[in-house]
């Protein structure tokens, strides 16, 4: 399979380009801007498909012949999209049964973008017909760079398609309506079915829907848009051997198991927007680059879409601040990325999405948002030599899907044990402290590295209790935050105490009670460290009690323990720390084991990330958040500039060449 950057000749820079929109003036302009800009990608055709198939059965493929043969007179590649994110209006008076239902019965209708069901045949069929017609006119076109299945996979639905289609993968998964009752323990509330007609997805009901049902819902319904990305990925390679991928959201947009797609896409492609300004979206950056590597198993992948200045924050799309499209663009490429792309090349005048931001603006080329995004380009530009080197770390956070799922069920203890939420303070903990971080899954090889913090693990198979138990036996430590291994895979509570077995060996720890904390409650521990939200009564069976509770019913109780098993350590805290006492926490278990900065001397303002080639070569990214001037531990060789550096400037960015010595 032929990489990306073999084709471009370096890293990718360009983002959506929609000329149908547009007029014979506007693509001239366009052609003489993306030169200024830099770009030598473009994605064509997310949103097309009216216009591809005016028809059912009946392609227009002329304009796009005419786009695709001028992007690459111009020197522009194209990663080219299925359209199939946003049926055309034909598709849904043809076909009403394969529009969307909510859960509590009503059928959404065309006028935006993802109308459709994934079960419906019709739409599964006419997904498959345009991708393969696509495939096939342009398999071998010289501009071609990447194929693009549909956009950001997400929508669900709750209809009788969607139902038929559950109660097939529930047959496949459980074999038998008596191992179904089992697991989803249907004796209780007389929920026994008799018959799989009686088995439904998880509608709007009178009150908590059933925790087993709702959980093996959600993992349906990612094997089901797996399986739709899988029918045109194959369409489009029986005619093409370019690679073929999909844009996956962060963190929690899509209802994936985002292993799984990353172990069936030829690259990894992800869409990433800061949910908060300042540091904050640098941080959330990082937190989106690191995963994307890591559900590639290290591979580099691509940034398949960031905005110019698009920072969503609560009711509100903020803008960035000037050097931020840079500082952010190269976040992710300093943690692997191939490139950095953008939604989208030019600003629409009208439709949904006009007041998204874009490469160029409504102000147009004479802006500071193009004058930054060409700045970008002309840096992308210069950072061809870092085309297929990767990045390594250290330490993993541990993320699961199932896990996730298992805590936006209805009914448990408490509304606060937000699983993306923690994953994320974890992540920014150890990003503060400077430290390169993975994800992985907890039923993975985790020898590999020197500490693995479990943040959110309220549930885990029996195959990662016994994975995580390993790891610290062969020498690793871990870290298990609180409520973790409460159920198992069925989504069933775990009787003689939390966590599953093997991992209470791992802590020296049993978990007899837990209790939520009341809403702003706050805890002090024995060390002075506070704590909200949750605690829990332990038992020590073999661990050291490193800081306790101080009040109420657990006064004197162990909150902090840490355990040895074999060669290595299980820690466990049974509480949430505030952000302060739990970088401390972080910050102590680093140099238990030995880990700090990719780049020792730097103040925390300066973010370092080291890519390196599978030659040997070496590159650190650094990143300057801060408002002063940074001076380097030593001058080195800078790929943007193109001189020796010394010193970072405030807001500035390098690319530093190493040198053995």
């Amino acid at each position: 399979m032929r990489r990306i950057t073999d084709r471009l000749g370096g890293l990718a820079f360009g983002g959506d380009y929609n000329p149908e929109q547009w007029d014979q003036q506007v693509w001239k302009e366009d052609d003489l801007l993306m030169r200024q800009a830099g770009v030598n990608l473009a994605t064509v055709g997310v949103f097309s498909w009216a216009l591809l198939e005016p028809e059912e059965g009946r392609y227009d493929f002329g304009w796009l012949d005419a786009h695709l043969d001028r992007l690459h007179a111009n020197g522009v590649a194209v990663d080219l999209a299925t359209p199939t994110a946003s049926p055309p209006p034909w598709f849904t008076l043809a076909h009403p049964d394969a529009m969307p239902v909510t859960p509590d019965g009503t059928r959404l209708v065309h006028g935006s973008r993802d109308t459709y069901c994934l079960a419906a045949p019709a739409y599964r069929e006419a997904a498959r017909r345009i991708a393969a017609a696509l495939a096939e006119r342009y398999g071998t076109h010289p501009a071609l760079a990447l194929w693009h299945v549909h956009n950001e996979y997400a929508t669900v639905c709750w209809c009788d398609h969607t139902a038929a289609a559950f109660r097939d993968w529930l047959r496949d998964r459980h074999g038998s309506l008596e191992a179904l009752n089992s697991a989803w323990g249907t004796a209780f509330w007389s929920q026994h079915y008799g018959a799989w007609e009686q088995v439904l997805p998880p509608r709007a009901t009178q009150w908590h829907r059933n925790p087993g049902q709702a959980l093996d819902f959600r993992r349906f319904w990612s094997d089901l848009a797996l399986s739709a990305y899988r029918e045109q990925r194959d369409a489009i390679r029986a005619h093409s051997d370019l690679p073929v991928t999909t844009n996956l959201m962060l963190p929690g947009y899509q209802n994936l198991d985002l292993w799984a797609f990353g172990r069936e896409v030829d690259v990894v492609a992800i869409d990433h927007y800061p949910d908060a300004p300042g540091r904050g979206a640098a941080a959330d950056t990082a937190f989106g680059a690191d995963r994307a590597r890591s559900f590639g198993g290290g591979r580099p992948w691509l940034l398949m879409e960031q905005g110019t200045s698009t920072v969503y924050s609560g009711d509100r799309t903020l803008g960035k601040e000037p050097g931020e499209i840079l500082r952010h663009s190269l976040g992710h490429v300093a943690r692997g990325s191939e490139g950095a792309l953008f939604f989208q090349w030019r600003q629409s005048r009208a439709g949904a999405e006009q007041w998204h931001s874009a490469m160029v603006p409504h102000a147009g080329a004479d802006s500071r948002i193009f004058r930054e995004v060409s700045a970008v380009g002309a840096a992308v530009g210069r950072l061809g030599e870092l085309a297929g080197s990767t990045v390594s770390a250290q330490v993993a956070v541990v993320h699961d899907a199932d896990a996730w799922w298992a805590l936006d069920v209805e009914g448990l203890p408490t509304t606060e044990l937000d699983y993306h939420a923690t994953l994320r303070g974890a992540h920014r903990a150890l990003w503060d402290a400077g430290v390169t971080v993975d994800f992985a899954h907890p039923e993975q090889d985790l020898a590999g590295y020197r500490l693995v913090v479990a943040p959110a693990l309220f549930l885990l198979s029996d195959a990662g209790a016994a994975g995580l138990r390993r790891y610290v036996e062969g020498g690793g430590t871990l870290l298990v935050q609180h409520a973790a291994g409460y159920v198992d895979e069925r989504m069933q509570a775990r009787l003689g105490g939390y966590p599953a077995a093997p991992l209470r060996e791992a802590l020296g720890i049993r978990v007899e009670e837990y209790r939520p904390l009341g809403r702003g409650e706050r805890v002090t521990l024995s060390d002075g460290s506070h704590a909200t939200a949750w605690s829990e009564a332990l038992r020590l069976e073999g661990a050291e009690q490193l800081a306790a509770y101080t009040g109420g019913m657990l006064a004197g109780s162990p909150a902090l323990t840490r355990n040895s098993l074999g060669a290595g350590q299980g820690w466990y805290l049974s509480t949430r720390l505030d952000d302060a006492d739990y970088a401390a926490l972080v910050g102590r278990l680093l140099d238990e084991v030995g880990v700090g900065p990719e780049l020792p001397g730097l103040p925390s303002e300066v973010e370092a990330v080291r890519r390196q080639a599978p030659d040997g070569r070496r590159w650190h990214i650094l990143l300057n958040h801060g408002d002063t001037a940074v001076p380097l531990p030593e001058p080195a060789d800078d790929l943007l500039t193109g001189g020796r550096l010394d010193t970072l400037a405030a807001g500035g960015c390098a690319v530093l060449r190493e040198v053995d010595r």
